[in-house]
């Protein structure tokens, strides 16, 4: 994985470098066989145009040549002057001609002077008019010739032979730097791969890399999702340890009262049970088959909040009527007609609810006050504005288990009653979001216990 990678990195440098070198040489070579190019700026102003170009400024008069005005006036700007020769080499006329150049010139003179002959800082070039030839000669000129001879072919082959050098030069140079530079690049992605891969086997722990450079946020987020992935695993599996516990509650719950029924059964069966008795046993089996009942009816329920599917039927209801009701309905149980609880209001709002769905929730946090502590505890209920209190002064709840009591699948460990799905604060703390509302519970050994309802209303 690790050289994968820097070996993409390198083979897109160096088809880069390979791409410029060869754009260099396309150009290069097209301006080398294009004869406009730039330098045709520089050669109109030149001493070889001049000259090759001031036939113009000549004309014949009576078989001999003469310089117009123009011409003078050129030779003069341009600091030149001037020798015309026939066809024997002698000189026929001049314009501004030092006295001690000569009068006659033989083929190889001019030759060797157009050449070679760049003394004193002057330049000859000769030129052509009619059957007559002329020398112009530039005294100190800041121009210069170079005579080079040129075989296209060499210079074919030098180029291609320089081109290969220079390109296999340059792959080189850019292999060595693109080998340090993709390196130095990819080893930090090399490492993301490993700590994802890390990720991916469950392998939580945080790594502080070496020299991140540019990827030092992205290690720290994944240290983040790191640890929180660690923590979720951690929950995950304190989840896991609380439903296997929980399923075996629950199948506990299930043989208890399946184990009654089948025995009442086999008793009613019996031919020597009398009217009395058969009726006794009726009523255990009808009073055992509705607790199964109500615990199957919890499993649907918590079933259903957990996925959401859940439509509440709501409506206005003053809060204080309501939980007022409540508490009557549960000092009117035979169980509880003795137990003290108290009841309190000040300033209760209206609330839209589900009267059915409410009332379970707040009687499992009334029921779990009072059946989970001892007959002396006493209970309050207060309603403020739309919040809902219910306290007690009974032995309370440790801090080992007051973080999950909303947990589904946990029972506490400061109780002996066992009876029970174990869902029921966690049905009804559902129920209460689902309304849109919050809850809290606060709580201390031996001192007791609050739970905080707070549900929205319209503020009018």
């Amino acid at each position: 994985m690790k050289w994968n990678l820097t070996g993409r990195y390198l083979v897109s440098i160096l088809l880069i470098v390979a791409t410029v070198i060869i754009l260099n040489l396309a150009i290069l070579f097209g301006l080398l066989v294009n004869d406009r190019t730039g330098l045709d700026d520089v050669e109109s102003n030149s001493g070889e145009t001049f000259t090759r170009t001031f036939n113009q400024y000549m004309t014949l008069e009576n078989g001999s040549p003469v310089v117009s005005e123009a011409g003078l006036e050129a030779l003069e700007r341009n600091n030149a002057w001037l020798q015309v020769l026939d066809e024997s080499g002698n000189v026929v006329t001049d314009a501004f001609a030092p006295e001690t150049v000569p009068d006659a010139y033989t083929p190889l003179e001019l030759i060797h002077i157009y050449k070679y002959k760049d003394d004193d800082l002057t330049l000859y070039f000769v030129g052509g008019f009619e059957s007559y030839s002329y020398l112009v000669a530039f005294p100190e000129a800041t121009e210069g010739r170079l005579v080079t001879m040129i075989d296209p072919q060499s210079v074919l082959a030098y180029l291609s032979k320089a081109g290969l050098i220079l390109l296999i030069v340059d792959l080189a140079v850019a292999a060595l730097i693109g080998l340090a530079f993709s390196s130095r690049l990819t080893r930090p992605v090399y490492r993301l791969t490993e700590r994802i891969a890390q990720l991916k086997a469950r392998d939580f722990s945080t790594v502080e890399p070496k020299r991140p450079g540019i990827y030092r946020p992205v290690f720290a987020n994944l240290n983040d999702v790191s640890k929180t992935l660690k923590t979720y695993e951690r929950e995950r599996e304190q989840l896991e340890i609380r439903r296997k516990e929980w399923m075996s509650n629950v199948s506990h719950d299930l043989k208890t009262p399946l184990a009654s029924i089948q025995g009442y059964a086999e008793l009613l069966d019996d031919t020597d049970v009398n009217e009395t008795e058969r009726r006794q046993y009726a009523a255990v089996i009808e009073r055992k088959a509705r607790y199964m009942k109500e615990l199957l009816d919890d499993f649907n329920l918590t079933m259903r909040l957990q996925h959401g599917d859940f439509p509440l039927e709501k409506v206005d209801a003053g809060l204080e009527r309501f939980v007022r009701e409540l508490v009557i309905d549960v000092l009117n149980d035979p169980r509880f007609a003795d137990r003290s609880l108290e009841f309190t209001s000040h300033d209760a709002a209206t609330v839209a609810l589900d009267h059915h769905f409410m009332k379970r929730a707040l009687l499992n946090f009334l029921y779990n006050a009072l059946v989970h502590n001892d007959e002396t505890v006493h209970v309050k209920v207060a309603v403020s504005g739309s919040t809902i209190t219910i306290s007690d002064d009974g032995q309370g709840i440790n801090d080992q288990d007051l973080p999950y009591i909303f947990e589904r699948y946990y029972r506490g460990t400061n109780t002996d009653d066992t009876i029970g799905s174990g869902l029921g604060m966690a049905i009804s703390r559902d129920i209460i979001e689902a309304h849109g509302g919050t809850v809290d519970v606060t709580s201390e050994v031996a001192t007791g216990t609050s739970i905080h309802i707070n549900l929205p209303h319209d503020k009018k």
